[in-house]
């Protein structure tokens, strides 16, 4: 017996120096992307990089060519933990009940689809502007500020940590919000990190006021159900919560 509590041991101390070396890497690429994409001063409030042509129109190549950027260099590594995703997986089927299709939005390596696949057993595809989600499974190059006609009302559950890369977070999340079949819900991945805005991440806003906004947001049609506290968070942000939100 003292032989597999030995094992055990061993096998939980190489999960520990997995994870920390996991938040090495990331830890590196952040500190590099802030580097070239430095933040904006946070205010506790909203912020909200704009991408403007010369004469005031919107950008859309400059912001596709920036989170391109962003996403190659930030690509040896994934944001979402798996300890995360089963937390969640197991909320899911606690709060939606059997679940037949899921999607994950801005997943870069394809963790998070791979994740829920395995903790729910069922369909989950992910989406990436970058032309790398070509390298990995269950992922297609898409701009998550669009929907497929075919997932209208057909989603039982939406995951993203990737809100804070969006343009036009309003508009964003009531194209994530349609998506989703009665009792369905979207889950963003908040943390202390989301908190200001830059040329890379271009929403910013505090934990304590993306309730309101997502209020203001969806306009009687959805709201905040619970703000969870992850279960994991690395050493790189001081907070980590999910916001569930729910068609009302």
């Amino acid at each position: 017996m003292s032989g597999i509590k030995d094992i055990a041991k061993r096998l939980l101390a190489l999960g520990g120096l997995e994870m920390k070396r996991i938040d090495k890497v990331r830890d590196a690429s952040e500190a590099l992307v802030r580097r070239k994409f430095p933040p904006g001063n946070g205010n506790g409030g909203f912020a909200l990089h704009r991408y403007l042509k010369p004469d005031g129109s919107f950008d859309y190549e400059r912001y596709k060519q920036v989170q391109i950027e962003g996403n190659k260099i930030k690509l040896d590594y994934g944001w979402a933990r798996e300890e995360n995703i089963a937390f969640l997986s197991d909320y899911i089927r606690r709060t939606v009940g059997p679940t037949r299709f899921g999607l994950c939005h801005g997943t870069r390596r394809g963790n998070e689809q791979e994740w829920f696949r395995k903790h729910l057993e069922c369909e989950v595809i992910g989406t990436e502007l970058s032309d790398t989600a070509a390298q990995f499974p269950h992922t297609i190059q898409w701009d998550f500020h669009e929907a497929k006609p075919e997932w209208l009302g057909a989603v039982d559950f939406i995951y993203s940590n990737s809100l804070d890369h969006s343009y036009d977070p309003e508009m964003c999340l009531n194209v994530w919000m349609s998506c989703l079949r009665s009792g369905g819900v979207c889950i963003i991945e908040h943390s202390s990190d989301d908190e200001t805005a830059s040329e890379i991440d271009p929403f910013g806003a505090s934990i304590s006021l993306m309730p309101f906004l997502i209020l203001k947001w969806g306009k009687g049609n959805y709201g905040v159900r619970e703000l969870i506290e992850a279960p994991s968070q690395g050493s790189c942000v001081s907070y980590l919560y999910f916001i569930v939100i729910q068609k009302l």
